[in-house]
């Protein structure tokens, strides 16, 4: 029973573990995609509250990008700008309270092509403008695999488009203007990623989804060597002091676990102990000072419940002090995004 949406979510329920640990959920989507056949397609305010309402203290959390509600005339490099106008009004209503005591999309990551060069400063400069007080960054997704059975999600579909002069000079624009940028990229970019943080140490660069894990398709049963690549590209990325590690995205069925296929979701017990191999090397290498515990819901929701989901990642962190837990479920969060709630 694939992706069988909240329904089959509610099959596996548990108490929520430390529903008092203040969290900052760091990366989660609003999209209306009605007209598409994908799960959850639609993922607004309300059904955010109600993951955000379903026992953890979650404080506030970050918006990142997802290629929706772009304005649809104007100019290319614009249309982007019409998403954050549309969160900036979703954060607004949040703010009243109405929909409960957290913060939704207190800060916000929209999306500027970077290979425009210096030519991003105007679309920097419109997303400024259409949220003064939430945007923090842009999100340039470079997914690329050389493998022609692999699916380049890339808005701008490009290889090696990190090491380009054109998105060099663009990335130097973003640091300039004081914002982040999200690295959102399959496991085998992530050493061209650190060769971009060197070139622009200025640069906070968040590394998404514990640095894009595929274990289907080309790469399903080639395990070890996915692995050994992958921490071969953490550990370069680890580095770079200006590179900061989202511990999250492992619900997506592309990494290779088979949780959105069960009869009855999985419970935070066996989850925790599925992504420990995951998490522990992630955090060993980068250290909790510049790790974040994130949802990445909608996405991850085919895999687990909100709820679930934070209850392994609370079972997963035991052996931390508690100020390391505080920088990992919270306070890294906070000071990236510059929240204050």
């Amino acid at each position: 029973m694939p992706y069988g949406g909240n329904d089959w979510l509610a099959l596996t329920t548990e108490e929520t573990l430390e529903p008092d640990l203040p969290i900052c959920d760091p990366h989660h989507h609003f999209w209306d995609f009605r007209m598409e056949r994908i799960p959850f397609h639609r993922y607004l305010l309300h059904e955010l509250a109600d993951d955000m309402n379903s026992g953890h203290n979650v404080r506030s959390t970050v918006f990142v990008e997802a290629r929706s509600m772009y304005r649809i005339d104007g100019p290319e490099e614009m249309k982007p700008v019409g998403e954050v106008e549309f969160v900036q009004g979703l954060a607004a209503a949040s703010a009243t309270g109405l929909y409960g005591p957290g913060r939704a999309a207190a800060s916000i990551v929209g999306h500027a092509n970077l290979n425009l060069g210096d030519g991003v400063k105007p679309v920097l400069e419109a997303l400024q403008a259409a949220s003064p007080n939430r945007f923090r960054g842009i999100r340039h997704t470079v997914t690329w695999d050389d493998n022609p059975e692999v699916g380049n999600t890339a808005a701008h579909k490009i290889k090696g488009q990190m090491s380009s002069d054109n998105f060099r000079a663009g990335a130097k624009v973003l640091a300039n203007m004081g914002h982040t940028l999200e690295g959102w990229m399959y496991f085998t970019q992530m050493e061209e990623l650190a060769e971009l943080a060197k070139a622009v140490p200025n640069l906070t660069i968040i590394l998404c989804h514990v640095g894009g894990i595929m274990g289907t398709g080309f790469y399903a049963n080639k395990k070890d060597e996915v692995m050994a690549t992958w921490r071969k590209g953490i550990d370069a990325a680890a580095a770079q002091p200006n590179i900061v590690m989202k511990l999250g995205g492992i619900g997506m069925p592309s990494v290779g676990f088979d949780w959105h296929t069960r009869e009855k979701p999985i419970g935070s017990e066996e989850l925790a102990k599925d992504m420990a191999p995951i998490l522990d090397y992630c955090i060993d290498k980068f250290g909790p000072s510049r790790c974040m515990f994130e949802s990445n819901f909608p996405v991850d929701k085919v895999s687990f419940s909100y709820n679930v989901m934070y209850n392994a990642f609370k079972r997963g962190s035991k052996s931390y002090s508690a100020s390391e837990r505080a920088d990992m479920f919270h306070d890294v969060a906070a000071r990236v995004y510059r929240i204050d709630v």
